[in-house]
């Protein structure tokens, strides 16, 4: 028996921990469970305003549950204050406009169009979205004379001091993103891995065993699975996420890219490696900088000087590899290479390709993470107003240009916003034309289950419908057994609030509004003879706001945010094959006269747009985590899709940035016949890519895999032949340089076989 009563909490703990990543919900639930509770105590009971009470009881419900704000706690504070500043508006303009139901129709969908859309903006706006709702549909719902705003205004103050006081005394939030840690872990054991690898190279009695290699190999491959696991169970909103956390999702990306090329770059399990000692020391710079990123991940607010300068050493490192490159050409073979064999002359740079391209994407990641500090280290105004680490803009020009950017017909966020606005205007005027009691149940009814397709949202009306009808039983049962002994409704408030903040993310959906329901049926039942016949009623304002939910979802962009995620990537993967057709375009120029400044400035523009549209698909893809229901796609195969940008991306850059820091090209040689091959296999490599985003979503034929090409490569080569000896025996810098520029392009095709798995989930098209 003992052994059952020590293992039980422990059971449940780790049952919580499962389904609620970080304990958040239930940090949210247990601070709301005391303090809502306590608010409508004090305001019913000792001050004896049933209108305070309830302004004080949903005020603190919204602002402890509902919002969770990030950073240190002075900008909390200043957020939540911020929250209670807009809360005395709202209320303000909710009880002016509520007499009239076309002014109150008009103001609902005003005011939710600029409250849903504001989150464009910011964060901080947009997590704190359904709180700001909420502090309008209850005035604006509840038509009442001026005379008793002072004590909606009164609870709503009291609600924002308490909550202030809980988020600070309270079981405070932890300031780390949770995607950190794992983060950091993912850097430190890929920087053991390059350090045991170098070793390895450098050969000597005290080197590693491959085995050894091989065991390292495998924990960075753990803790990269690790974070994917941390990442893909993490209950993001699409609209919640901070800059730095944006920038901590897009390194999921990159570091599963990055430990993709170490697993490619790994000594081989039999045979004595070759060494490059270049190379090495790229490695061992890469293994500085991984150790500085993991350290700026565990200290966010700490200073980046170190981890700069060791990105300026890995820069001077890889400089100094691609000077040192030439050397490792073998000058006296020319055998042409076989299908199952690179090419000897491509083979011998391998070790300092894979090196560059390691460096590369670290470059790319601490160039990321140092944006995520520098995010963590803004002030609030500056958070609130959505301004990007050191833009030049100021604050309100940064918020404009952001919101602008997105008044477009395309835009998923200006279709969520305008459809989540009708659809409250539409509910207030329902509610006032049936003259419903406690109207606003509708709106909250609409509200929870309105999301981005129709589909989904009659889902979530089924299940909103179902929770309602499961807490109205239960509520009903509850009230039958407690009889007239009203007082023991103050005992299960608490329990009841406790429940409805941990149910709909460790549950469901529909067990977080059973619990909702139960917690409304108490909460209006306290301090009267309870009456069951109040379930009823909340039952028919939900059905009302479910089918106000229903018809607008239908009628207003019903595709949702997996029509959008298909979309963006499509434009991603358009965009980032155009961008390394024009990188590649900047190497040919190399190979008989220098690429003009147009051809780098359209290569550098294409790239913008590329970037952009990664920006895009972070987006939709953060839109498509969070949208309830069945997913047409496995998260696996579509995170696989998502991280293929980055490898494509990544591609292109490293390719301009090679030609853009190579010198003026030595105009003797002709070296046409080696831009003719880079160009057909740029174009073979870009045309897949843009038949891929053609495929995606449209049910179309998905491509095959390009094979690899001896005979291009053996092409290369012998175009290359008088630039791989001269006058000393060496072989130039461009010759290297066009090498390398070849294998970024196979390393974009070595990406298709993944991409096509993930494309393909039931097999070849």
């Amino acid at each position: 028996m003992r052994t059952s009563s020590r293992i039980r909490p422990g059971s449940v703990a780790s049952w919580l921990r499962d389904r609620d990543p970080e304990l958040a919900a239930t940090r949210r639930a247990g601070r709301t469970a005391l303090v809502m509770p306590a608010l409508f105590a004090l305001c019913s009971q000792v001050i004896g305003s049933p209108t305070m009470a309830t302004f004080a009881a949903f005020g603190a419900f919204s602002m402890l549950l509902l919002v969770d704000f990030t950073g240190p706690m002075v900008q909390r504070l200043r957020a939540h204050l911020g929250l209670a500043v807009a809360w005395a508006v709202l209320i303000c303009l909710g009880t002016l406009v509520a007499d009239k139901t076309w002014l109150a129709v008009t103001a609902m969908v005003v005011i939710g169009f600029l409250v849903l859309f504001s989150g464009v903006v910011s964060s901080v706006l947009a997590g704190a979205s359904t709180a700001l709702l909420l502090a309008f549909i209850l005035p604006v719902t509840s038509p009442v004379s001026f005379a008793a705003l002072p004590a909606r205004l009164a609870g709503a103050g009291l609600a924002a001091a308490a909550s202030m006081l809980a988020v600070t005394l309270l079981w405070p939030r932890p300031s780390g993103d949770p995607l950190s840690a794992p983060a950091a872990r993912v850097c430190c054991a890929a920087a053991e891995q390059l350090r045991t690898d170098a070793s390895l190279l450098a050969g000597g009695p005290a080197a590693p065993s491959t085995g050894q290699c091989r065991t390292r190999a495998d924990e960075a491959a753990a803790a990269a699975a690790e974070l994917r696991t941390v990442f893909d169970a993490t209950p993001y909103r699409p609209t919640g996420l901070s800059t730095s956390s944006r920038a901590l999702v897009r390194l999921v990306d990159e570091l599963t890219w990055l430990c993709s090329i170490l697993a490619d770059s790994a000594p081989p399990l039999d045979g004595r490696p070759a060494c490059d000692i270049a190379a090495r020391s790229v490695r061992l710079a890469v293994a500085a900088v991984l150790d500085q990123v993991a350290a700026l991940l565990d200290a966010p607010r700490g200073s980046p000087e170190e981890l700069d300068a060791a990105s300026e050493s890995l820069r001077k490192a890889m400089a100094d590899m691609e000077r040192n490159a030439t050397t490792r050409l073998p000058v006296g073979r020319d055998d042409a290479g076989t299908p199952s064999r690179v090419h000897p002359v491509i083979g011998a740079l391998d070790l300092s390709f894979r090196a560059q391209e390691l460096g590369f994407a670290t470059l790319q990641i601490a160039d990321n993470v140092t944006l995520a500090a520098a995010a963590e280290r803004r002030s609030w105004l500056e958070r609130l107003l959505g301004r990007e680490p050191d833009a030049v803009t100021r604050p309100l020009a940064a918020a404009r240009e952001r919101a602008a950017a997105h008044l477009q017909p395309g835009s998923v966020w200006l279709h969520n916003s305008l459809r989540g606005a009708l659809g409250l205007g539409i509910a207030v005027g329902l509610a006032n034309v049936t003259s419903v009691q406690h109207s606003f149940w509708v709106l909250l009814g609409t509200l929870s289950v309105l999301r981005s397709n129709a589909l989904n949202t009659g889902q979530n009306a089924v299940r909103a419908l179902g929770g309602t009808l499961a807490g109205s039983i239960i509520g009903t049962g509850l009230l039958q057994l407690i009889g007239h002994h009203g007082t023991a409704l103050w005992f299960l408030l608490p329990l009841a609030v406790l429940l409805a903040g941990i149910a709909p993310a460790a549950i469901s959906f529909a067990a977080g509004q059973a619990s909702f329901t139960v917690t409304l049926v108490i909460l209006f039942n306290i301090g009267q003879d309870p009456d069951w016949h109040i379930v009823l009623l909340r039952i028919q304002d939900i059905a009302i706001g479910c089918a106000v939910s229903v018809l607008v979802g239908l009628f207003f962009w019903p595709r949702g945010a997996t029509a959008a995620v298909d979309r963006a990537l499509a434009e991603a993967y358009t965009d980032s094959a155009r961008y390394l057709a024009g990188a590649v375009q900047c190497a040919i120029g190399h190979c008989g006269t220098a690429p003009g400044p147009a051809s780098v400035e359209v290569a550098l523009r294409e790239g913008v747009e590329a970037a952009a549209a990664a920006r895009r698909l972070d987006d939709a893809f953060r839109s498509y985590l969070a949208e309830r229901g069945a997913k047409p796609v496995p998260l696996a195969d579509m995170t696989t899709l998502v991280t293929g940008i980055v490898g494509l991306r990544l591609a292109a850059d490293a390719v301009l940035g090679l030609w853009r820091r190579a010198g003026e090209p030595d105009s003797e040689p002709n070296r046409a016949e080696a831009g003719l091959v880079l160009l057909s296999a740029a174009d073979q490599i870009s045309g897949w890519y843009r038949d891929l985003a053609a495929g995606l979503g449209h049910n179309a034929a998905i491509r095959d895999p390009l094979p690899r090409n001896p005979v291009a490569e053996a092409r290369l080569v012998e175009s290359l032949r008088r630039d791989l000896s001269d006058e000393q025996g060496q072989a130039t810098d461009t010759a290297v340089r066009i090498i390398w520029t070849a294998d970024h392009l196979d390393a974009a095709r070595r990406l298709q076989p993944s991409l096509v798995a993930a494309a393909r989930p039931d097999g070849p098209s």
